[in-house]
């Protein structure tokens, strides 16, 4: 399969993030990363399950994100969970800020993945669901899944 210019390869997907969030709006961006980090993330050594978003000054970011160290990294290493710059324009960042001010708000990655041979973000602004929410979520796939089975 030949790599066109606008092709994406998923990387890893944030599984826990449906369950546990509302989502609203969905942002991309870039990450700021080391060598390593890179090298690692191509031999999928990274988990996003805990990570999330930080806005301080005008600056966004990614705090929780682990990637694994390069077995072949040797000294010039990176530390696993060390907080990572995102890239973003500026106005964009002062309208997340405005947002996660609000109560119960909090940005979460999504998806990380290549395009156009660049690290990319997939960041959605979200709300954390009550137990009953993620019940009835739940119950909505339970009904999904057995009305796909039933139809087959």
């Amino acid at each position: 399969m030949k790599k066109t210019e606008g092709q994406i390869k998923i990387i890893t997907r944030n599984h826990k993030a449906t369950y546990s969030y509302i989502l609203f709006d969905r942002f991309e961006a870039g990450i700021s990363l080391q060598g390593t980090e890179v090298k690692s993330i191509r031999q999928g050594q990274i988990n996003l399950t805990d990570a999330y978003c930080k806005v301080e000054e005008s600056e966004l970011s990614l705090v929780n994100l682990h990637i694994a160290p390069y077995a072949m990294g040797g000294y010039v290493n990176h530390q696993p969970k060390r907080k990572r710059r995102l890239l973003m324009h500026k106005r964009e960042i002062v309208r997340l800020r405005s947002k996660l001010v609000e109560r119960g708000f909090t940005l979460i990655p999504l998806a990380l993945y290549f395009k156009r041979g660049m690290v990319k973000v997939e960041l959605a602004l979200a709300k954390g669901k009550k137990m009953s929410d993620k019940r009835e979520s739940l119950r909505e796939k339970d009904a999904q899944r057995e009305l796909r089975n039933y139809r087959q």
